[in-house]
Order: C-alpha cells, then structure tokens, then sequence
C-alpha cells in the first residue's frame, strides 16, 4: 500500500514522502496514528497543495527578513554604562539589554535569542552585533557602547 506521510517516521521516511508499506502495517500503525495517509488522488493533490502554499510562505518570510535586514543595517543603538577605574567598563551588555534598547529607541521588536553575542560587550566604542532573522539572512545591527 502507497502512503503520504504526515509527519516524519523513523526507519521509513520523512514528512510529505510517498512510500510503500505493508498493508498491515499501514492499517494498524501508520493510519491510527495519523502519521499518514492512504496516496489516493485526492491526498496527492492536497500535499502538492500544501507544498505550495508552504513554499510561497517560506519565500514571504525570506522577503521579509531581507527587508527587516535591510532597514536594521542602516540603524545604530546607543547604550550608556558606568565606567570604572582607568575608564574602563563596569559590567557588560547583554543580548537583553540590546533587544530593550531596540525596542525602546527604535520602535523594533528583535528577539534577544536572535542577537549573535558570543560574549556580552564590555568595552565603549561601536560594536557590530550580528542579527540572525532567518537561515539564510544576518544583518548587523551598529551598538554604540558610551559612558554614563
């Protein structure tokens, strides 16, 4: 028996794959599980359907993220904080505390897990943060580090 996979099954196939299974096994395990479905026309045409509608989102998202991208990389943050002896640093800045500036100073929802910060910043001056917003798209957001 051919089935349409619904969600990935290990040892037999990944999602949307057509594969051919036993009729047992497709009755007892794969159907009332809801892993899959019997690959009649009509199931055929709805997965090439969905492929579709997944791929014209999945190149909305990427338009989106280009766009964001673009508008972030001709953006800066300014953050103060308290110098210590000699003018150096006095603590850090987070990936948190960056994600709360954009959003305050710039009117910007940006994940604080989407902020590439290998190491949270500790000196003054300008910093290139990196900002992942999709698989394929990283912009680098400008952080001017100065003392309070």
């Amino acid at each position: 028996m051919d089935i349409v996979l619904l969600e990935d099954v290990k040892a037999l196939g990944k999602k949307g794959q057509i594969v051919k299974v036993n009729d047992g096994y497709a009755r007892n395990f794969i159907l009332p599980k809801k892993l899959g479905v019997e690959a009649t026309p009509k199931n055929l045409n709805d997965l090439k359907l969905q492929k579709a509608n997944a791929e014209k989102v999945a190149a909305e998202q990427l338009a989106e993220a280009k766009a964001l991208a673009e508008k972030i990389g001709n953006l800066s943050v300014t953050l103060k904080m308290k110098a210590g002896e000699g003018g150096r640093a006095f603590g850090s800045v987070s990936g948190k505390e960056i994600a709360a500036a954009v959003k305050a100073q710039l009117n910007l929802e940006i994940d604080k897990k989407k902020l590439v910060l290998p190491e949270p910043l500790k000196t003054f001056g300008t910093h290139e943060v990196p900002v992942k917003l999709h698989k394929d798209v990283t912009a680098k957001l400008a952080v001017k580090v100065t003392e309070a």
